[in-house]
């Protein structure tokens, strides 16, 4: 019972974090957007389309070489006998940052054009 209880207050406390977290960062960017506006800046600059195409195909290419990792972890620990831990978070690191160099590279190349 014990148990039971701990998981449950665990996993109350993480998802209470996750939005705590989440309403200071919006209320920050809320405060700091009215404060610009207040001193005449146009909202104009606010909407950059550039940063969110960049920013999706960052989150996309990372999760893609992530799910890789996964997988060539697993052919790894299969294959050479290496403990699965191990396998699987080294390839989700090395996939998931071959990823974002990826994406570093197409921006820069989309940039340049």
């Amino acid at each position: 019972m014990d148990e039971i209880l701990r998981d449950c207050l665990v996993s109350i406390a993480a998802i209470g974090a996750i939005f705590v977290i989440l309403y200071v960062l919006l209320m920050n960017r809320f405060r700091e957007r009215m404060s610009l506006l207040e001193k005449g800046l146009s909202p104009k600059v606010f909407n950059n389309k550039n940063a969110s195409q960049s920013a999706t195909l960052r989150f996309g290419l990372l999760l893609i070489g992530t799910s890789i990792g996964i997988l060539l972890g697993n052919f790894v620990a299969i294959q050479f006998d290496i403990p699965r831990q191990g396998a699987f978070i080294a390839m989700m690191f090395l996939f998931g940052g071959i990823g974002l160099i990826t994406s570093y590279l197409i921006e820069q190349r989309t940039n340049k054009s």
